[in-house]
């Protein structure tokens, strides 16, 4: 549990650094990196507590105060529906309204209503944003995090490769969504890190589709894009088969999109920049006559939360980090027609690249027989 002190301690050493008297973190993830804990509290407050002098403490709906209890090293306390959450936080901290001159917030994500309860009862503070702070202890994850997107990967491959045994013709989308989610609960995983998508024929060529009552047919690509929770980390995948038999114009998208993800994948390592990652993807596809019908970055950054920084697009000039870690996830997608999507989660290491996911990407055309 030392990782989780270590971290509330660069925190506060920020703090004191920039003067800031008290830090209120609210967003679940941000929450579970200090504190060990993650929660949903749906329109309840939820937090992270650091003064500047003090104690840090976690305060979640009482509901949650058992289940938070041990979960990491700060004390725990609870609010009931009918408090007021930032009243329990000014009584929990025992420091005078006036003793709170600059409070950091994350300000993307707490809400105005909470932000006008905090100005009345700490008049006079200003705010400072936390975000880029927390953003920057999260870029480069540490060994321990790691090990936990390891096996969050190693069931993420496991659940394509169940989804992959699911197919055959005449089963709906949604079907086989509910197979896979079923098996990934079985495999230990605390929960989806998305909605899974199994999208079959011209559905493959949405993006952002939604499995529906589309059934598969012979000939049809069918895309597969899942993400595992385990022990809080995130995994997200992608893979796309063909079915029963793939045309020549599937195996042509099919292998471009391969081509430009091992590209992406060759360019990683420390002091090459994001937008570097993308363009090596995007110059794949352009070539191949396809470069109007990949209409996305090539990835994003993961961690506690499925999609946080780097966001890799060819606009971000951030240079990677060792322990930086996201997805690459070039694709190509012809409306009316489909699509094929392929990616994997990557680690940049002290001198290249480790590749988290390891379900095989060559074509895979599953046999009706």
């Amino acid at each position: 549990m030392n990782y989780y002190r270590e971290r509330v301690a660069k925190l506060a050493a920020w703090m004191e650094e920039t003067h800031v008297d008290l830090t209120i973190v609210t967003s679940p993830g941000n929450v579970m990196y200090l504190s060990g804990f993650y929660g949903n509290p749906h329109e309840r407050f939820m937090g992270v507590i650091v003064p500047r002098q003090g104690e840090p403490f976690l305060l979640l709906p009482a509901l949650d105060r058992d289940k938070a209890a041990g979960k990491g090293t700060m004390p725990v306390y609870g609010h009931s529906d009918t408090d007021q959450p930032i009243d329990v936080l000014r009584q929990a901290l025992e420091l005078k309204a006036e003793d709170m001159q600059k409070i950091a917030i994350e300000k993307t994500h707490l809400t105005v209503s909470r932000l006008e309860q905090l100005e009345a009862d700490f008049p006079g503070a200003v705010y400072a944003n936390a975000e880029d702070r927390l953003l920057t202890m999260r870029l480069q994850k540490d060994p321990h995090e790691i090990a936990i997107m390891r096996r969050a990967a190693k069931l993420a491959d496991e659940a394509v490769r169940f989804a992959a045994a699911q197919i055959s013709v005449g089963r709906r989308e949604y079907e086989i969504v509910q197979a896979v989610e079923s098996f990934a609960r079985q495999q230990g995983a605390e929960r989806m890190a998305f909605e899974t998508m199994v999208l079959a024929g011209e559905n493959s060529a949405l993006p952002h589709g939604v499995p529906g009552m589309r059934e598969i047919r012979r000939g049809d690509l069918v895309l597969f894009d899942l993400g595992i929770v385990w022990e809080g980390y995130c995994s997200d995948i992608t893979r796309t088969v063909a079915v029963g038999e793939a045309s020549d114009a599937q195996r042509q998208i099919y292998e471009a999109v391969r081509a430009a993800n091992q590209a992406a994948i060759e360019q990683v390592r420390p002091g090459v920049t994001a937008a570097e990652i993308d363009r090596a993807a995007r110059e794949v596809i352009a070539d191949a006559g396809y470069g109007d019908y990949f209409s996305h970055r090539v990835g994003h950054g993961l961690g506690i939360d499925v999609h946080e920084a780097p966001s890799m697009h060819g606009q971000n000039g951030q240079i990677l980090l060792p322990g930086m870690t996201f997805t690459i996830e070039p694709g190509i997608y012809l409306p009316g027609v489909g699509g094929v999507r392929i990616e994997d989660d990557v680690r940049v290491t002290d001198s290249g690249v480790e590749v988290l996911t390891g379900y095989p990407k060559e074509l895979q055309i599953i046999d009706l027989a």
